[in-house]
């Protein structure tokens, strides 16, 4: 009886995990560059089929061996095929992520190509603009969180800007390059459907846009100042600049769950000793400002809840609007020391 119940419970296993197979490859296949929609749809329903076949096989007992094995070849070569899609630079992009970031580094002293910071009237309606600024790595003196909500407290767009001396910001936000026409699909992400690209941007434009244009749904932005050795910062910094000039030369897929806004931060400050280990409230990335805070790196002289009110930059950034101090104007009233443009 024992063996008759392990034996069912192992053919069970073993069709669960074909019916997972057969999912992801019928994503996958769903989801993918193929020209032809009918032949995409037709891809997807056979293989559906096959997989559905293989592992009623093994529930009931129809040649479960040769199912299973040809099951597996044609898993195989839906594999090889998979591999075989690269991620490219050269599409037809949405303006907004048509020009790629690069830093060209001198010993501490970075010139970063390309910031972004166009000239909104609207979400959709803005007059492109780039430029290039040089950074000196000692004169960083801040790293702040940015926490972007607009479907409840679990879900939030996260990334990171760098303070350095007299007033000069630069945000780097990690997003899906998207072409012309393209949607944003969290499903979709998760089957190379975009290339990982890192906005790098003036506030003016990263942080207003969400504050000031987006209206459906509207965004909530708020402001965390991140506790820490300023030399771990620089750390984090450079690994930013190195990564973007490796998207340049070698661009990459952008993935849903493992390589999206917050794990990728996470993954750049990993070149710090002592880093965050991964917490489910970074896969859920809306409770990362929570989870810095029960870590004792956002201010800790108050409760979360506290930090969190005083942190909503919304009504700051809508008044600073264009003014050529916006970082400052965002900033007067957070929990941390607000650097003045000049300030020692």
């Amino acid at each position: 009886m024992w063996l008759r119940l392990a034996g069912g419970l192992g053919r069970l296993t073993l069709a669960v995990v074909i019916v997972g197979m057969t999912a992801w490859g019928a994503f996958a296949l769903f989801y993918s560059d193929l020209a032809n929609a009918g032949l995409r749809s037709a891809l997807t329903g056979l293989f559906s089929l096959a997989g559905l076949v293989a592992a009623g096989a093994q529930l009931f007992g129809w040649r479960r061996g040769k199912a299973g094995l040809a099951f597996l070849v044609l898993f195989g070569g839906l594999l090889i095929w998979w591999s075989g899609i690269e991620a490219s630079n050269d599409r037809d992009w949405q303006p907004e992520v048509a020009r790629l970031a690069h830093a060209e580094i001198e010993g501490k002293r970075i010139t970063v190509r390309n910031i972004r910071n166009f000239d909104y009237r609207s979400e959709t309606d803005f007059t492109p603009a780039w430029y290039d600024k040089t950074f000196e790595l000692d004169k960083l003196e801040s790293v702040d969180l940015v926490a972007v909500y607009w479907m409840g407290p679990a879900i939030a767009h996260t990334f990171l800007s760098f303070g350095f001396a007299g007033g000069d910001h630069l945000a780097v936000s990690i997003e899906t390059r998207k072409e012309k026409n393209e949607g944003y699909s969290t499903l979709k992400g998760f089957f190379k459907q975009y290339e990982l690209y890192y906005v790098v941007a003036d506030e003016r434009d990263v942080v207003r846009v969400r504050t000031n244009y987006r209206k459906d749904p509207p965004e909530d932005v708020y402001i965390y100042r991140v506790r820490g050795n300023l030399e771990n910062g620089r750390r984090v910094f450079l690994e930013y600049m190195h990564r973007i000039n490796g998207l340049k030369e070698r661009p990459e897929f952008y993935n849903t769950l493992a390589d999206n806004c917050t794990t990728g931060i996470w993954m750049n400050t990993r070149v710090n000793p002592g880093h965050l280990p991964l917490s489910w409230e970074i896969l859920a990335s809306g409770y990362v400002p929570a989870y810095l805070h029960e870590r004792g790196l956002l201010d800790n002289g108050m409760s979360f809840t506290q930090l969190q009110q005083r942190s909503h930059v919304n009504e700051r950034a809508r008044a600073a609007d264009q003014a050529a101090d916006f970082s400052r104007r965002i900033r007067e009233g957070l929990p941390f020391q607000a650097r003045a443009p000049g300030g020692d």
